[in-house]
This record gives C-alpha cells, structure tokens and sequence, in this order.
C-alpha cells in the first residue's frame, strides 16, 4: 500500500522557516518513494515563476530551486488558482510542469485513501 503526501504551503519569503520547512518535507518525501502533493498558496505562489526560487535565502537551508527541482523529479507542484489571480499569475508564467488548480481538487487529493495531508 502506497502513501501519498499532500503539503499546502502558505507562507513564501514572509515566513521563511515555514515555507523553508514545507518544501525539505516535500523533498524528503520525494526522495524517500513517497508521492507528494505540493501546493503553493499565499506568497509562496511567487515561487513558481521562474527565478523566483533562487531570490530566496534562509541561512543553512537547502537552496529552493534545488528543492523544487527535487520535487518536479516525483512529485507534483500546484499553485492555487485564487492565489494565482491575485498575482496575475497564469500558466503561462509557471515554470514548467507545475499547475494551476483549485480548491476542489485540493480537498480531493487531501481526502484520498492513504494519504496524510500537511499545512505549513
């Protein structure tokens, strides 16, 4: 039986611990066989354009566009549409393989069968 992991992100550069934390778990995660859900809401959206990761600095953290490449290799990124329009973020902007989704397929992948679902 496979466990997926669904992380919500909602702190960016705002909250750098935080948003810091979220993407080493989802990493991690990665890394280990699980498969991983990352959303990015709040100011973490930022981080799906391009360049945006590398702007981020938290002293003795994994480099963010590390992490995100990490996470692309077995995992999923989504940025929450609502978020995304707040922006003027559209798919178009994003970098490569991540979406743009809402809060339905959020609660779905959250409610699914083994899966544990994080908020940082």
């Amino acid at each position: 039986m496979s466990k997926k992991l669904v992380i919500k992100v909602t702190a960016g550069a705002d909250s750098a611990e935080r948003c810091s934390q979220a993407f080493t778990v989802a990493a991690v995660a990665v890394a280990s066989g699980v498969e991983v859900s990352l959303w990015l809401t709040g100011e973490s959206a930022w981080f799906a354009l391009p360049g945006r990761a590398a702007e981020f600095e938290l002293p003795h953290s994994a480099p963010l566009p590390d992490l995100i490449e990490s996470i692309q290799a077995g995992g999923r990124i989504t940025v929450c549409t609502q978020c995304a329009a707040r922006r003027d973020i559209t798919e178009k902007d994003v970098l490569k393989d991540v979406r743009i989704a809402g809060a339905q397929v959020f609660v779905q992948e959250a409610m699914a069968q083994d899966t544990q679902a994080l908020v940082y």
